[in-house]
């Protein structure tokens, strides 16, 4: 990808086999300069630790998404050490059983977990545009990306937490891209389908995969890689004339 080499980027929901993690390893490969944070320090670590053995650049950080101020430390100590700050990826989500197992229907959703979820997927993402969007436009340039999730083409009938925080991304993309379009910061939005990572391989029976695979467009499901080859393709100037967009990726299992 052309124009990452000696960039930055942060990614917000960086953890081992995760879509944040590879992204965080692929940006590395291109020549980018990776902060990668989760709520787990460990976690963000361990990415970094991978990053590095490999020759890359990256610094693993701890941090609360839900937490303006932890979000806010982390962008402004970004900048501080390496002066610039071109990329910035929000995935973080949680998917724990205690907020996603507990996400039902419209009807009996627990009210904290409601909160919980929209304080993770929304309220966050708006944190990291808030303190990010000013820094690259000062700098003349910058690439958001958000991740929402293909469930919120499809109407299920559960989890509406989650598909309520991912739809309110659309109009936050679209709002940030407005902002920072004329000041050459673009912001899309990433929609990926059924993806094998670590978590949803070990909460997925092969019976349930061959199920999904037989509704999508694919000879294959996806993987981590496929949404971090996207994120790369969006911060690189390859990319310039994309902006306010929301891409699915997702094997065809949808059409929009």
């Amino acid at each position: 990808m052309r124009g990452l080499k000696d960039k930055v980027a942060i990614v917000a929901g960086a953890a081992p086999k995760n879509i944040g993690g590879a992204t965080a390893v692929r940006l590395a490969e291109e020549g980018m300069t990776v902060v990668a944070a989760d709520l787990s320090a460990a976690a963000a670590e361990a990415v970094a630790e991978e990053i590095r053995a490999a020759g890359g650049k990256a610094v693993g950080r701890g941090f609360d998404i839900t937490d303006e101020e932890s979000y806010r430390d982390l962008i402004e100590s970004t900048t501080r050490a390496y002066g610039r700050l071109d990329g910035l990826l929000n995935v973080a989500a949680d998917l724990s059983a205690e907020s996603f197992g507990r996400d039902s229907d419209a009807l009996s959703v627990p009210i904290e977990v409601w909160r919980h979820t929209i304080d993770v997927t929304l309220t966050g993402y708006l944190y990291g545009i808030r303190h990010a969007l000013p820094i690259m436009i000062k700098q003349g340039g910058g690439s958001i990306v958000n991740t929402m999730s293909s469930a919120v083409w499809m109407g299920e009938p559960v989890h509406v937490a989650y598909q309520a925080a991912k739809s309110g991304l659309v109009g936050l993309t679209r709002h940030t891209a407005t902002l920072g379009g004329k000041h050459g910061v673009r912001t899309n939005l990433l929609s990926p389908g059924v993806i094998l990572t670590g978590t949803a391989y070990a909460r997925t029976t092969q019976e349930f995969r061959d199920e999904i695979l037989a509704s999508v467009r694919s000879p294959r499901l996806g993987h981590p890689e496929d949404l971090a080859a996207m994120v790369a393709f969006l911060f690189s100037d390859d990319a310039a004339y994309v902006n306010g967009q929301s891409l699915l990726v997702d094997g065809g299992a949808n059409f929009t």
